[in-house]
């Protein structure tokens, strides 16, 4: 069965989704716009336009925006 950070990755990856999600460890909200299998991560465009990448452990969906 799939987790919840596979979810993250394919509504991202597969169905060209922008999935609202937090950070577990800062509390911040961003929308996934890309995965990379390699390193574990999810990059994010945060409110303020600036992209980040986090550890996909770390990410979890939310409602917020």
């Amino acid at each position: 069965m799939k987790g919840p950070h596979s979810d993250i990755c394919d509504r991202t990856e597969r169905k060209d989704e922008r999935v609202t999600v937090r950070n577990r460890q800062t509390g911040e909200i961003g929308l996934s716009f890309g995965c990379t299998i390699e390193g574990d991560t999810v990059q994010v465009e945060l409110p303020d336009g600036s992209l980040d990448s986090w550890r996909e452990d770390d990410c979890e969906v939310t409602e917020q925006a």
